[in-house]
């Protein structure tokens, strides 16, 4: 049986892909800040400010998936959150590899969660691919550290694979659950000018693309984990009532008021582009949720 040990395993992605992976077979620990003794899977305790992580965690250890990291808009973007964001991701991946290579461990794969901000908050009639290069703004570069961190693994001699992620759809969390609220209320709306692309994956495809990141060895770099179907909010949110059988007809919500509600942090919902998953689609990979109708419908919000 094959060992893996994730990272930020209690977060939305992290819960579905435990499960996934182990009715695959494969043998799931996770680490966690605090020791967990209901979990169904093994938990080691590990301390990113004190570089701790418990003694036999990375035994025997095939595979590492690193998910962890602090909410890109759980909170305003202070320059201390901004700090945080940056640091629960390249810290924990640094320690990681510190410790492998202290105690000699050599992953077969890393796999780092990443994210479609690598091509910054913007919106522009481009259509994003993986040779393009992050954008200089505060995601870009977060991102662009996030990456170079999990590229370390590579001196390991570790096939690095990093999943760049947009919108995840799911049921019980994500952006779904402040935007069905809203919609099931008759409130549902575009913010903006609505022309602002979202780039969206389901649950259920991207904890795929994460088992296929495992088992298959030509998988190496960077992927976007987004489909190929374009959203823009005003389409992706007009989709969604109709699904939900509710009107759609809210005038927008203007960008001058998520400013000043949000500040910089807007731009996460005011500004994004098209983004390709043509490399993963030639890679062999099949989205089970290829069109926004059918994944919205399939989750029965």
């Amino acid at each position: 049986m094959q060992r893996v040990i994730i990272s930020g395993a209690s977060g939305l992605v992290g819960t579905s892909l435990c499960d996934l992976l182990s009715k695959n077979g494969y043998e799931v620990c996770i680490l966690s800040r605090t020791s967990n003794p209901k979990s169904r899977n093994r938990t080691y305790v590990w301390d990113i400010k004190k570089g701790f992580i418990e003694g036999g965690a990375l035994k025997n250890v095939d595979y590492i998936i690193h998910l962890a990291g602090a909410g890109i808009g759980d909170e305003k973007w202070t320059d201390q959150r901004k700090k945080v964001i940056v640091d629960s991701r390249v810290d924990s991946a640094q320690l990681l590899f510190d410790k492998c290579k202290e105690l000699n461990i050599k992953p077969k794969a890393f796999i780092s969660s990443s994210a479609v901000g690598w091509y910054g908050a913007i919106t522009s009639e481009k259509i994003f691919d993986e040779t393009d290069p992050f954008y200089d703004d505060f995601l870009g570069n977060t991102c662009k550290v996030w990456e170079d961190a999990a590229d370390q693994f590579d001196a390991l001699g570790s096939r690095v694979v990093k999943l760049r992620t947009g919108v995840v759809l799911a049921k019980n969390g994500g952006a779904l659950k402040k935007l069905v609220p809203l919609v099931k209320s008759g409130f549902g709306s575009a913010v903006g000018t609505g022309n602002q692309y979202m780039p969206w994956v389901h649950i259920d495809d991207l904890c795929q693309m994460y088992l296929k990141a495992l088992k298959d060895d030509k998988m190496v770099g960077a992927y976007n984990a987004v489909t190929n179907d374009f959203q823009s909010n005003q389409s992706f949110m007009k989709t969604m009532a109709k699904v939900l059988g509710k009107p759609f007809f809210m005038p927008k919500v203007p960008s001058f008021l998520l400013k000043i509600i949000l500040g910089e942090q807007a731009v996460i919902i005011l500004e994004g582009s098209r983004v390709s998953a043509n490399k993963v689609l030639k890679n062999g990979f099949k989205f089970q949720f290829p069109k926004l109708g059918e994944a919205l419908k399939d989750l029965e919000l």
